[in-house]
């Protein structure tokens, strides 16, 4: 989720498409969240761990 986050951040900024950017910063900080709360060892939607 981070990675598609970064990808569609940087594709929304080289064609300056505005929606791309905007969902890419919301992917990137649902992913961290999603990886800190699994590195702590809470289970995320039925998984011990998430990547």
């Amino acid at each position: 989720m981070i990675a598609l986050g970064v990808i569609l951040l940087i594709i929304g900024f080289i064609t300056g498409i505005g929606i791309l950017w905007t969902i890419g910063i919301i992917l990137v900080v649902i992913g961290a969240v999603f990886w800190i709360l699994g590195s702590m060892g809470h289970a995320i939607a039925g998984r011990r761990h998430y990547w």
